[in-house]
């Protein structure tokens, strides 16, 4: 079982990699990153409702 995670970008980061978020959704969690830290950097990995709660915050005007 691979335990290979397929991260994603987010379309808000900007083009230089200056402010960049990834996430990588799993079953059960979704995990978060910093991309110019990919691999040596921590992530924050979050439970479904967490995130959606998290979601729904950032998306209020």
């Amino acid at each position: 079982m691979s335990t290979e995670r397929s991260w994603i970008k987010s379309s808000y980061s900007d083009d230089e990699g200056a402010e960049c978020v990834e996430v990588a959704a799993h079953p059960g969690t979704v995990d978060v990153r910093d991309s110019k830290l990919r691999e040596e950097g921590p992530h924050l990995s979050l439970s479904l409702s967490a995130w959606a709660a998290f979601i729904q915050r950032i998306s209020i005007p």
